[in-house]
């Protein structure tokens, strides 16, 4: 008897990248497996610097669920034990990345997705107008980035993407990083700036800088490649 199944399984192979299910906010995820589908059972290893949760809006799940590993970074209060019970494998951290060591004021929103260091950006979302609203205020303690990759990346292990989502200070996290030692292949920052004002992006020429040429975009996020 024919068996439809086996014949699909024989003559059209199923790979690590089938399942097509996006998590993030914007179909991000899609977008950064479209860069390594050519790379059939790759397990590579990311860093998500505000990665607010183990499944929703989240840049990295997908990943995950096809044997990627990586290293989770989420300042929230509490929001680290759901990292530690769905992403076991993974490194969770339960900090803020900024310039230098430091605690500063972390503003939490009745939206998680949208909590933040940014004093500016928060109060101009929490406004009369808006559903959103600060709802508590929280010390949390900041360190350079790259002094966290040098305490938490395991030796020798390459960075194939990094994603940043940090409502604001995108900019921030990125010169904490120390780019001579940590080059990851791909970047992902928050710039809902438009491709005629790309040159007025901070984020673009700073990127530019170190190396990375901007290869996609979507609403919110701007995708960069490493081609020095």
């Amino acid at each position: 008897m024919f068996n439809l199944k086996k014949f699909i399984l024989k003559h059209f192979p199923i790979d690590q990248f089938t399942s097509l299910k996006s998590y993030s906010q914007e179909g991000e995820d899609m977008v950064i497996r479209s860069f390594f589908e050519g790379m059939k059972n790759y397990k590579g290893f990311f860093v998500d610097v505000g990665a607010h949760h183990p499944y929703r809006y989240s840049n990295t799940l997908f990943f995950y669920q096809n044997g990627w590993r990586g290293i989770n970074i989420e300042p929230t209060p509490g929001a680290i034990r759901l990292f530690n019970i769905f992403r076991r494998k993974d490194i969770n951290l339960n900090i803020g990345i900024s310039d230098k060591k430091d605690k500063l004021t972390f503003y939490c929103f009745n939206e998680p997705a949208l909590n933040g260091f940014s004093k500016e950006h928060s109060k101009e979302i929490d406004s009369a107008s808006n559903p959103y609203h600060i709802i508590e205020e929280v010390d949390v303690e900041t360190y350079p980035l790259a002094d966290v990759l040098d305490k938490y990346l395991p030796a020798g292990q390459k960075i194939d993407f990094l994603t940043i989502d940090v409502e604001g200070l995108d900019l921030v996290v990125l010169k904490s990083n120390n780019w001579a030692k940590f080059k990851p292949s791909y970047v992902m920052a928050e710039d809902r700036i438009d491709f005629e004002n790309l040159a007025e992006s901070e984020v673009y020429n700073y990127l530019k800088e170190q190396g990375y040429q901007l290869v996609a975009k979507t609403f919110r996020t701007l995708f960069f490649k490493l081609i020095s």
